[in-house]
């Protein structure tokens, strides 16, 4: 087995080995696990081979469900604003 040291700031150290802790794990074992996750998500990210493949990933996309068509900003402004007006409103 191989030892490898780095070097943190004491904050993340700290951050790292509470949640290593929450996971019953030593700080090594959760960082050697946090790379892993890392290499995994990494690889299965492929880049298109071609223009074809991106098509098809977006005509995949698009037979998803889902909202046939996008609101416009206009739309979106109106939800926000209405969210942010009964959050005040109900504020005590």
């Amino acid at each position: 087995m191989t030892q490898v040291q780095i070097e943190i700031p004491d904050s993340d150290r700290d951050l790292f080995v509470r949640q290593a802790r929450r996971e019953g794990m030593t700080l090594s074992a959760w960082l050697c696990a946090a790379g892993r996750a890392r290499l995994e998500s990494q690889s299965r990210a492929r880049p298109f081979a071609s223009a074809e493949d991106a098509m098809a990933f977006f005509r995949a996309c698009d037979d998803l469900d889902g909202p046939e068509v996008e609101p416009d900003w206009s739309e979106h402004l109106r939800v926000i604003n209405e969210s942010r007006a009964s959050r005040s409103s109900s504020a005590p």
